[in-house]
């Protein structure tokens, strides 16, 4: 259940930025604000259960994915206030999402 929450803010994240794409003026919508604290919290939760798992951890990978949700969760907090944002930060927050899931998705385990 945890690990779809965690894809559901990564598709919230995602599909929030996408929309900005098509739009004279993008901003961060409530869905990309919401979806990057959903997966910042279903993912420490993870991170919590696979630490206290019986299984080996990979601690990089983790610290990986940690930094990147925490970049991601403050440039969506902070440029949530302006009406407007450039390109440039849009297009920022979308690449380090599909970084963090290329993460997630194909480090070799």
């Amino acid at each position: 259940m945890l690990v779809l929450l965690h894809l559901v803010g990564f598709a919230a994240l995602l599909g929030g930025y996408l929309v900005q794409l098509r739009t004279v003026q993008p901003e961060i919508n409530a869905t990309m604000l919401y979806g990057s604290w959903v997966v910042f919290a279903s993912g420490s939760a993870l991170v919590v259960l696979v630490a206290i798992g019986p299984g080996l951890t990979d601690y990089a990978e983790l610290v990986i994915k940690l930094l990147l949700t925490v970049v991601i969760v403050v440039l969506v907090t902070v440029n949530r206030k302006y009406a407007r944002i450039p390109r440039g930060v849009g297009a920022l927050i979308g690449v380090l999402t599909l970084l963090a899931a290329a993460v997630a998705v194909l480090w070799p385990s």
